[in-house]
């Protein structure tokens, strides 16, 4: 699987990973309600996806190889240059264009919801999301975020925090 068409399903400890893996246009899951890990690993499996993980005892399942990435818990900058150098992932492959809480894909918004919109930001480039509702447009958040995905796809990150590492230290996601 190349870094393009690479996808995701987050544990509950890397939610924010997964809103800025779905603010670069990959299709995120977010692991929920506490569900065993064996869960996961099968949706990862039966979804094609890789599962990223700050939980060593994943690793235990035998399902896990080849489809769980073990990430040690550190800062975000690092996990981001961990996911480009070893899984490939392109931090500026299709920006914006998945709703960043539920992973919908996002639609050109309708004249219902710029009506929604103040007057001033009804001019701008608006998209919603089908699945809640929400709206999107080109703001000072927006900006912030994509400085943050620049700066992660152009390598110029930090390397602060823990070190991390794949599965099984091997230098790729399948060990």
């Amino acid at each position: 699987m190349s870094g393009n068409d690479a996808r995701f399903v987050c544990d509950e400890m890397l939610g924010r990973l997964a809103r800025y893996l779905r603010a670069a246009g990959y299709d995120t899951a977010l692991a929920a309600g506490g569900a065993p890990d064996r869960q996961w690993i099968d949706v990862a499996r039966r979804e094609a996806r890789t599962l990223l993980t700050c939980d060593r005892q994943v690793l235990r399942h035998k399902a896990a190889h080849g489809h769980v990435l073990w990430l040690r818990q550190g800062g975000l900058d690092h996990q981001a240059s961990v996911l480009r150098d070893q899984l490939g992932v392109n931090w500026l492959w299709r920006p914006f264009t998945r709703c960043l809480v539920d992973n919908a894909r996002l639609q050109h918004a309708g004249a219902h919801a710029l009506g929604r919109l103040p007057p001033d930001l009804r001019s701008r480039s608006v998209r919603e999301c089908p699945a809640c509702g929400r709206i999107y447009w080109a703001g000072s958040h927006h900006r912030r975020m994509r400085a943050r995905l620049a700066d992660w796809a152009g390598g110029t990150i930090d390397g602060g925090g823990a070190k991390l590492q794949l599965q099984h230290g091997e230098g790729s996601a399948d060990g």
